[in-house]
């Protein structure tokens, strides 16, 4: 499993340049989705504390689609209509 070296300071305010970054990894944004499962290792299994490396996730999934199209897929991301409610839900403060 791929990690970044200090994931508790892993944010969704990444540079832009992260974001290109993850998404020519294989698989596109896997390191961001692994960020979320050492956090919830490190944490607990607490969701709220691992809330910053989830919206990075989403961040770079989103990308991708936007990148490659709604039929594209990865198994790091989300089907895109979840991904988008997800967001929405977030943006919401759901």
């Amino acid at each position: 499993m791929v990690s970044r070296a200090n994931t508790s300071a892993w944010n969704a305010a990444d540079s832009p340049q992260g974001v290109k970054d993850d998404l020519k990894t294989d698989p596109p944004c896997h390191s961001r989705a692994c960020a979320i499962q050492d956090c919830l290792q490190k944490s607990n299994y607490s969701e709220d504390k691992c809330r910053s490396q989830v919206d990075a996730l989403y961040e770079c999934c989103n990308e991708f689609y936007k990148q490659n199209g709604d039929s594209a897929s990865t198994v790091s991301c989300p089907k895109v209509s979840l991904l988008r409610l997800k967001m929405k839900q977030r943006a919401q403060g759901l």
